[in-house]
């Protein structure tokens, strides 16, 4: 009896021992890349990005062309290869469609959607709306002769930041980035939230993805979600409750 119980605590410690191991081989992230979304640039984060510095986490805003999937895609690599350590990917709105695309890197240990896109291996994100009737921010995009998509002022005040104050959304207005709409039907070659862990921010009042449309998407990725009453942009109107998402997927919650 003695010999089989020194051998099991001997097998406890042996396993906890392998425990301690994996742990020490799985570092937590130390950087965030985060990806914005269409009628946006990285300015978009400025309100968030401060908070996550003060945790200590290397922050990287990418600057999307918004000319294609493929290009955004290309931009944020180089912004993971740049990043020291293990990387949290964050996309917003089309941004998410960007980290779907690009978070198969070895460095990206958690992915962040917020109110954004999540499309499965070989769909498009314009596939991803086709169930829900066309939102109020739909209503209000405007399609150049180069076939590249913007948001009327109204349409960034009343639809994609109606909680921020008009004097914010002008500015917005006047410096969005306009997405090439082919974009929408460049298709998902292995979607990165089927290995890796995923948080979802759903945007309950949002005027440009139905939270209908959030909330089926998060589920489908098997995301952590957090409902928050805001607009399409929370990280502007809520910038802490999104950073502690962030600080969740990092490891660095507070308790």
């Amino acid at each position: 009896m003695l010999r089989k119980t020194i051998a099991t605590a001997l097998l406890a410690t042996s396993s906890l021992g392998a425990q301690a191991q994996q742990a020490q081989a799985a570092p937590a992230p130390t950087s965030v890349v985060l990806v914005h979304g269409a009628f946006a640039d990285g300015s978009d984060w400025a309100q968030l990005i401060p908070l996550l510095q003060a945790r200590g986490l290397r922050v990287q805003a990418v600057q999307n062309g918004l000319h294609s999937l493929a290009g955004d895609a290309a931009e944020a690599r180089r912004a993971i290869d740049a990043a020291p350590g293990k990387v949290v990917l964050v996309g917003h709105s089309w941004g998410g469609s960007v980290i779907t695309e690009a978070g198969n890197h070895d460095k990206v240990a958690a992915l962040v959607y917020v109110a954004a896109f999540a499309p499965a291996a070989g769909q498009t994100t314009g596939e991803l709306g086709k169930d829900y009737p066309p939102s109020l921010g739909q209503r209000e995009f405007v399609l150049d002769p180069s076939g590249y998509i913007s948001l009327t002022p109204q349409g960034v005040s009343q639809a994609f930041a109606q909680d921020l104050p008009a004097a914010v959304t002008e500015v917005m207005a006047a410096t969005q980035g306009p997405i090439q709409a082919s974009a929408f039907s460049e298709r998902i070659g292995s979607a990165a939230w089927s290995g890796k862990p995923s948080w979802y921010i759903v945007s309950e009042q949002d005027r440009m993805i139905p939270p209908d449309l959030q909330r089926a998407l998060a589920a489908r990725i098997k995301a952590k979600t957090t409902s928050l009453a805001t607009s399409h942009v929370p990280h502007r109107s809520q910038p802490a409750a999104v950073a502690q998402v962030i600080l969740e997927a990092a490891g660095l919650a507070r308790q």
